[in-house]
């Protein structure tokens, strides 16, 4: 246990707690430093031009992408895939890895949120702005993390390889997402940008830690012990 310990320590934490500090710090250069410099000197015009592109018929898509991204939509499919990948594959290192990489990036983007308040776009809101603060987003961040990971899997374990291209096909939907969010007026550019960042990052971190050969391990049974008893 000492030693699952350690190395979970060394694989998932560690690399965890670095990308929460990389994440804060982007978010303090981008409201702090960097604010009056390119790119972010365009982020405001940008919403406003999303803002004055609207129509009904995109509205409707962009509430189908929002509402794919919310937090109960995320839990319910992270439920239903993991429960999925368990019946069909007779393992947990799938179903363990995916609900891992959402997790990870649900911590890393609440934390984050906490030190860095950032004011949402300067536009009409299409949604009731929730009580975290604009940077990152968690909606992008949490479709990336479930997506990503899914393309991860499949391709992984799928023996066609149509089957295997076709997975990646999974990453229009936080494309989708982010977009969906800059639309609806509620993240900047760098918002969703950093979003990115964040749910892969958690997703080649925990691929590392529980899907690769390398990563996390039981302890291997002693040299020389016997396994069944001599006649």
């Amino acid at each position: 246990m000492a030693d699952i310990a350690v190395q979970a320590l060394k694989r998932v934490f560690a690399p965890v707690a670095v990308l929460l500090g990389v994440m804060i710090t982007l978010g303090l250069l981008i409201t702090k430093v960097m604010m009056h410099m390119w790119p972010f000197t365009i982020e405001d015009s940008v919403n406003r031009e999303l803002e004055r592109d609207r129509t009904h018929d995109i509205s409707l898509v962009s509430l189908i992408f929002s509402t794919l991204a919310s937090t109960p939509a995320i839990i319910a499919v992270t439920v239903l895939a993991a429960l999925a990948l368990r019946l069909v594959l007779k393992r947990w290192r799938e179903p363990i890895f995916l609900c891992a990489a959402v997790c990870a990036q649900a911590v890393v983007f609440f934390l984050t949120t906490l030190v860095i308040d950032r004011p949402r776009p300067d536009v009409e809101k299409m949604d009731t702005s929730p009580p975290t603060s604009s940077f990152p987003s968690g909606h992008t961040s949490a479709a990336v993390a479930l997506y990503l990971g899914l393309a991860v899997i499949l391709f992984r374990v799928a023996n066609r390889t149509w089957l295997k291209r076709a997975a990646w096909l999974l990453l229009l939907v936080p494309i989708g997402v982010a977009l969906t969010r800059m639309y609806r007026g509620m993240h900047h550019p760098s918002d969703v940008a950093a979003s990115f960042l964040n749910g892969g990052i958690c997703v080649l971190v925990m691929a590392r830690a529980v899907l690769d050969r390398t990563g996390i391990r039981g302890p291997h049974p002693r040299p020389g012990r016997l396994t069944t008893a001599k006649a």
